[in-house]
């Protein structure tokens, strides 16, 4: 498929690197990027978002190219969507479209698979005009529809029933996860999350660690199914290891929404090991924007270890850094030759260690107490 990217600066930073990115995610997508279209605005045009005449530039270059498609590096309202398909008479899709896209082609498990299409779902509802009646074969369609009803209000309906239903499967999978996680709580199993921007070799690292074999690739959103696996560290025991679903800047609400139950598993951890392509130039908004995330679904309290990883291609040695408190808090390695994967075994074992003594402490301080209240 042959796409247009179209970018608007409004003068705010990494303008560039958001639309490199977009690049990428449309590539990622299956999508062949022909030409890349770009403007400044102080803010976008309420019909078309980059008004009529950079539309007008567009349409030349549908027209010459021969273009299927064009992808705009931002939200687009429905309204603004509908008169860009009608200016440009071929299909327009936005950021958040791109990445859902990719997200239902990626899903491998069922839970992955019940989540992305309840987030597609929420998100064209929005932008329903018509198009949705293939959802009256899962019903029967006949007699399905109401006295009166036109085909919109049926659409919409059954679009609802879908959400609905969708909804009460992710509650179960959500209740079957929260009987696994109570099961490693009363084991006290330390437990530990990788999380970082999608393609920074989390994956690569999990496997590296744990010998799992789980899906790794050079490419946005290699993974989208949380995968759990026991790594054993010697006198500091076993510790479960979770690689879940990497994050990207504009992540889209409703995909953070649905995959709640995905990343409930980050939610819950002990620690947060933040894996960082140490050879990307913008690393340090990445990191920015994997914080925002996780302060959004309220896991940016729990100790947080930040391993930069691809060393090999920053020429970079293998090594640790401590905090202002004389702790470990960096650790460079590379996941993909190996060296410097001590360092960060060494260093979860201490801090599973730490939080070991630390229950320890609190059952005798509990035990003293319940002591102290029987002789009183």
């Amino acid at each position: 498929m042959r796409a247009a990217l179209v970018g608007v600066d409004f003068g705010k930073d990494g303008f560039a690197d958001s639309l490199e990115e977009l690049s990428l995610l449309a590539q990622s997508a299956g999508a062949d990027v022909v030409t890349t279209i770009t403007c400044k605005k102080s803010g976008p045009d309420a019909a078309l978002f980059i008004g009529s005449g950079k539309a007008d530039e567009v349409i030349a270059a549908v027209a010459d190219s021969e273009l299927d498609l064009v992808i705009f590096n931002h939200a687009l309202s429905p309204a603004q969507q509908r008169n860009l398909e009608r200016r440009l008479k071929t299909r327009v899709i936005d950021r958040t479209s791109l990445i859902l896209d990719i997200f239902a082609q990626r899903a491998k498990s069922h839970e992955g698979k019940v989540q992305v299409e309840l987030a597609q779902l929420q998100h064209l509802a929005t932008r329903l005009i018509r198009g949705w009646t293939h959802l009256e074969r899962q019903k029967g369609g006949i007699g399905l529809r109401g006295p009166g009803e036109t085909q919109l209000e049926t659409d919409r309906r059954l679009l609802g029933e879908r959400v609905k239903m969708l909804k009460a499967k992710l509650d179960k999978l959500r209740q079957q996860r929260e009987t696994q996680r109570r099961s490693r709580d009363r084991s006290k199993t330390f437990s530990v999350s990788l999380v970082g921007y999608t393609n920074a070799g989390k994956s690569t690292l999990f496997n590296a660690l744990t010998k799992a074999g789980a899906y790794a690739a050079n490419q946005l959103f290699a993974t989208l199914d949380t995968t759990s696996r026991r790594l054993y560290l010697g006198d500091a025991g076993s510790v479960v290891i979770s690689d879940t679903v990497g994050f990207i800047r504009e992540l889209p609400h409703q995909l953070v929404a649905a995959f709640r139950a995905t990343l409930e598993e980050t939610i819950h951890a002990d620690l947060l090991v933040h894996v960082v392509d140490a050879n990307s130039p913008v690393r340090t908004e990445q990191i920015f924007q994997v914080n925002q995330v996780l302060k959004e679904i309220g896991a940016d309290h729990i100790p947080q270890l930040i391993v930069f990883n691809k060393i090999d291609l920053a020429g970079l040695e293998p090594s640790v850094a401590l905090n202002e408190y004389g702790k470990i808090d960096r650790i460079f390695l590379s996941a993909r030759t190996g060296v410097g994967l001590s360092l960060l075994r060494d260093t979860i074992a201490d801090f599973a260690s730490v939080k070991a003594q630390q229950m320890s402490d609190e059952k005798l301080t509990s035990q003293f107490d319940d002591v102290r209240f029987n002789l009183q």
